[in-house]
């Protein structure tokens, strides 16, 4: 064997330093450790499938949610390979990244997001909230952007067409999953914008306490009505894996978060996938074996 030979490829010397030490591929974990870790239970019985983790409101429990802050950190840590955060209108049309209607929980203000001005909330907030166009100029991870909507149809479907024009003059609408627990707007993204990746979101459902067939089959039709590519479930929704995983459509793909930094995609099959481009560019080699 010449030495030339003798020298591996980068991503089996990888493969076989993470199989050394026992650790997980980077941003992701297994199965069984999200069950333990979020129910305090193991997964007896459940194949250990990989989960890709993502930094749920940037990294929301070393800095304040949805903050320019908390962005950089999830930016920056190889734990997360994506990062989503929460999306709306000021009163005067500027997109600043914020979950609640209202600043109460998290600044004690009653103050109303979309009854406010920009200048207005950062005056509220101490400089705090920021702007869509800050958090785009932060992040270069694929993004799990969430639009929420404020009661009003067509003010959702402006901010969904402001935020897809963007993210194609910025050509990141191959790397940007958009989601919402509006059944309405992810309805409208499917047949506006087809080819951009979807998610629905549901907090607590029947299904996380009845685990019927019936119940569970309910969501996956819900989301086939809606056309969302992931079905996005809160974290007591696992309660419920065993289910979930056996009914999922092999075109549809289960992602869980919780109210702290984690969210998890489960990777059942091959069709479970993080979005965003997988070819021509230098980390397609990694997206191709970790998959994310």
């Amino acid at each position: 064997m010449t030495a030339l030979a003798a020298v591996r490829p980068w991503w089996r010397m990888l493969l076989a330093g993470l199989a050394l030490t026992g650790c997980a591929a980077p941003s992701s974990t297994k199965l069984h450790r999200v069950l333990e870790h979020e129910l305090g239970r193991g997964g007896d019985g459940l194949p250990n499938y990989r989960c890709t983790v993502g930094a749920h409101r940037g990294a929301s429990v070393e800095h304040r949610e949805n903050t320019l802050a908390a962005l950089h950190a999830a930016e920056n840590n190889p734990r997360f390979a994506f990062v989503e955060f929460d999306v709306q209108f000021t009163r005067d049309r500027q997109i600043v990244l914020f979950h609640d209607q209202r600043l109460l929980r998290i600044y004690g203000k009653f103050a109303s997001v979309g009854e406010a001005t920009y200048d207005e909330l950062a005056a509220l907030t101490g400089g705090d909230i920021a702007r869509y166009e800050e958090a785009m100029a932060i992040v270069t991870k694929p993004i799990n952007l969430e639009i929420k909507s404020q009661g009003d149809d067509e003010e959702d479907r402006l901010l969904v067409d402001t935020v897809m024009a963007d993210l194609r003059a910025r050509g990141r609408d191959r790397d940007v999953m958009i989601s919402s627990i509006s059944a309405d707007i992810v309805r409208y993204l499917n047949q506006r914008y087809p080819d951009m990746p979807t998610g629905q979101i549901f907090w607590l459902t029947s299904s996380t306490y009845l685990h019927w067939n019936s119940l569970t089959e309910n969501l996956f039709e819900k989301i086939a009505e809606t056309q969302a590519d992931y079905l996005m479930l809160h974290v007591a929704n696992l309660r419920n894996i065993e289910d979930l995983l056996t009914l999922k459509p092999k075109d549809k793909t289960i992602m869980f978060w919780d109210f702290d930094d984690r969210m998890y995609l489960v990777h059942k099959d091959r069709t479970d996938r993080l979005w965003g481009p997988r070819t021509a560019n230098r980390r397609a080699g990694a997206r191709r074996i970790f998959g994310f």
